[in-house]
């Protein structure tokens, strides 16, 4: 068995049914042994898409993605898509192929220092120089990517360790054992029972839930618990989904863009469960805030977030479905019913009101319209701009899931996410939404939809600006607009057509449930264009 062969072997002991990838001669031994195997290959058209699209797939499937890329310009190309997983915590493994060892430093022809490179973007990376090596780094890789605080791992495999034969049988390692990586998964009693205190004395508890919560796979945990105990749950951006977006005791999406009740919530609240959550500025503004005149209590997963941006009165490290596991041993009273009516009547009073624009769509009444038409369990994935904060505010989370790009805010996301959330749940209804300028930093992945039969439902909100950006130059500089109008911008009918891709163009809000439900019945990869206002704002 050569290392080529070896690389496969460990993806098949992992359970890798998928990967996404781009080849080049260096990562050519590894291609080659995995066309022998029945894991299949996606072959996207640019590199950071395969660490998007592996994306997508882990977090649907709750599994470590892959994505593969050569040497020099192939492993670059995919820094973005490994770090947009690594603000998000998403466990992948990322491999790449190397120049042969003994040219390492010489600066030969596609060479780049990827593990250098990589270096503020991974959990840890991995240089391999030998091919009996290769067992274990992967064993390692895989564990480091889905334990603790997710993330991803890098795999960086010169091409003549991949040629190289093993002389040792083959031994795929049973368990992981490193000394200095003992992620904390169970809390600390003492700290439970001082939360379980603090709740139970608690008037205006509140929980605010990040995206640990989904990453631990502990959204019915979380649902059990606000229910049982009849606390209020808010979320960050990444959070969005942990309770169905109707549901009683979910009053919205916190933060810089998030519902005005929402934030009144955390400021008037005398108990904070932050859980899975980083305290980022754009979920806490003033991260000071949320610890004045209250308890705060910030539960998570990774030490390093405990404190970093504000200090908890009780702090406490753990894998959150573990730790309410052990909540449930406690015995708590908690019975905030006046405090439930107020945020209601906060909910029902602060909506903003918008007034639709003729001659247009409005984003977010078809945002809504669209969710209402999604099936129960499908998967919503938004793009960055203003896109993505009309989704948060107006997509209706039933029991699917919603993702997007929170921490790096990575324009082109959706596309290629949501063809790596497809190929993970097949037999789940797919839609990106994007804007016309996320749109054309991933449109060359239609092809590879088509060539893969993908069928993602794609909707592009046209203003033929770089909306957000737009905005804040129409606020900061008096509407003197700098680089941001996108002409030039394909024809999306003749585009579709050029694909074979069935095309809809929505000018304005009439019959535009019918509308959306007709493209709904299109089996395969459909695009739907909505022209948007180009001064609509984004709140």
């Amino acid at each position: 068995m050569n290392g080529a062969q070896a690389m496969v072997k460990c993806l098949e002991e992992e359970g890798v049914k998928v990967v996404f990838g781009y080849p080049g001669a260096a990562i050519c031994p590894f291609f080659h042994s995995l066309s022998q195997s029945k894991i299949e290959s996606i072959l996207v058209r640019t590199e950071q898409n395969a660490g998007h699209g592996a994306n997508g797939y882990a977090r649907v499937t709750n599994e470590v993605g892959v994505c593969v890329a050569t040497s020099g310009p192939g492993a670059t190309n995919l820094l973005t898509g490994i770090a947009t997983a690594f603000a998000d915590s998403i466990p992948l493994v990322c491999i790449t192929g190397q120049v042969e060892s003994h040219l390492l430093g010489s600066d030969v022809f596609q060479e780049a220092d990827i593990t250098g490179a990589a270096e503020s973007f991974v959990k840890y990376s991995y240089l391999v120089k030998n091919v009996e090596d290769i067992p274990t780094v992967f064993k390692e890789a895989f564990y480091l990517a889905a334990t603790g605080r997710k993330g991803p791992v890098l795999i960086d495999i010169p091409m003549d360790v991949q040629n190289a034969y093993m002389a040792a049988p083959w031994n795929y390692p049973k368990e992981v054992n490193l000394r200095t990586y003992k992620p904390t998964v169970k809390g600390n009693l003492v700290q439970i029972k001082k939360v379980a205190k603090g709740l139970e004395e608690a008037k205006r508890p509140i929980l605010c839930a990040g995206g640990g919560v989904l990453l631990s796979e502990a959204k019915e945990e979380v649902i059990a618990f606000a229910e049982k105990y009849q606390v209020p749950v808010v979320s960050t951006m990444m959070g969005i989904g942990v309770l169905p977006t109707e549901h009683e005791l979910y009053f919205g999406m916190v933060g810089n863009n998030g519902k005005g009740y929402a934030n009144r919530a955390m400021r008037e609240s005398d108990f904070i469960l932050m859980v899975g959550a980083r305290v980022a500025d754009r979920a806490i503004s003033q991260p000071e805030l949320i610890a004045n005149d209250k308890i705060l209590v910030h539960i998570d997963v990774d030490p390093a977030e405990i404190g970093k941006n504000v200090g908890p009165a009780i702090p406490l490290v753990g894998d959150i479905k573990h730790i309410l596991e052990d909540f449930e041993k406690q015995e708590i009273r908690c019975e905030p019913r006046e405090w439930i009516e107020t945020l209601k009547k906060y909910r029902e009073t602060m909506q903003p009101k918008k007034e639709a624009k003729e001659g247009f769509v409005d984003p977010g009444e078809f945002l809504k319209i669209l969710s209402e038409e999604m099936e129960e369990d499908a998967i919503y994935v938004a793009d960055v701009g203003q896109n993505q904060i009309w989704s948060c505010d107006y997509h209706i989370v039933k029991k699917g899931k919603f993702l997007t790009s929170g921490g790096m805010g990575t324009m082109g996301y959706a596309i290629p996410a949501a063809m790596g959330a497809k190929k993970g749940e097949t037999k789940k209804q797919v839609v990106a939404v994007c804007g016309d300028g996320a749109f054309q930093m991933s449109m060359m992945e239609l092809a590879t939809m088509r060539q893969h039969h993908i069928p993602v439902k794609i909707i592009v909100l046209k203003n033929n600006y770089l909306g957000m950006v737009r905005e804040y130059q129409h606020f900061t500089y008096e509407d003197h607009y700098t680089m941001v109008q996108i002409d030039g911008s394909p024809d999306l009918e003749k585009l579709s057509a050029a694909y074979d891709i069935p095309f809809v163009r929505i000018n304005d809000m009439k019959d535009i449930r019918e509308k959306i439900k007709a493209f709904f019945q299109e089996d395969n990869l459909a695009m739907m264009e909505c022209l948007v206002d180009p001064m609509e704002l984004t709140k």
